[in-house]
């Protein structure tokens, strides 16, 4: 298959793993002949908080950060994005301005889809609608358990969940490390407690085996111990 055909929405893989897995092919092919392939650099921005966006993003490769900024001007990531996910369906369809900004962590490929096809499809495709609402209805559950964890879960357990979860849904690179580097300030804003006491914990971690680190690069070393304080056992 060549390049043309592998971006073609048709033939495309990524499709499966979100609600544009619901379109019929005539809708896709009209995605296909609209839809702009971008490439994104690690550090990058795919949109900004209180952006107005013209359209979504559907992540063909590579991973970013949701975050929102808040009153005090503190950075909080909100959930990471990874392959398929779509980005900005929320805000496109509500036609409101981003509540979030997302920012690669990688380098990325993301496929850009005009707003039209979307509200197009959803008007056209009932499947679709119902694809689109299940993961609206996901994204918020997924909200839901993020307000829990801060407000219950100490801060050792937020961290052991956040390390779990980057490693089973991340993956690692083949020296055994989380494949996404994070920094200590962007694991204390997901969990959402200060850098210092991050530091302080993942110190703590790799004193005791449950971790190794080379840099800003961490390796699991203990996936039973780490799961069991994420479980709070």
């Amino acid at each position: 298959m060549n390049d043309f055909e592998d971006n073609r929405c048709e033939n495309c893989l990524v499709r499966q793993l979100n609600a544009l897995k619901s379109l019929n092919k005539d809708q896709l092919k009209r995605i296909s002949d609209s839809k702009i392939s971008k490439s994104i650099k690690k550090g990058a921005s795919i949109f900004e908080e209180g952006e107005k966006l013209n359209g979504v993003f559907c992540v063909r490769n590579g991973v970013s950060k949701l975050s929102k900024m808040s009153d005090n001007g503190k950075d909080t990531i909100v959930r990471i994005a990874v392959r398929g996910e779509v980005l900005g369906q929320r805000s496109v369809i509500a036609e409101e301005h981003a509540n979030l900004s997302a920012v690669a962590l990688n380098d990325m490929q993301v496929c850009f889809i005009p707003k039209i096809h979307l509200m197009d499809s959803l008007s056209a495709n009932p499947g679709f609608s119902k694809e689109i609402l299940l993961q609206m209805a996901k994204d918020l559950k997924f909200a839901d358990n993020v307000i829990v964890n801060i407000a219950q879960k100490p801060v050792k357990q937020r961290i052991a969940e956040v390390l779990m979860y980057l490693d089973k849904n991340l993956g690692i690179d083949v020296q055994g490390y989380i494949a996404i580097i994070l920094t200590r300030e962007d694991i204390s804003n997901i969990i959402g407690t200060a850098k210092e006491t991050c530091i302080r914990t993942l110190s703590n971690f790799k004193k005791q085996g449950f971790i190794s680190t080379e840099g800003k690069r961490i390796k699991i070393e203990n996936h039973s111990a780490l799961s069991r304080i994420a479980e709070n056992l």
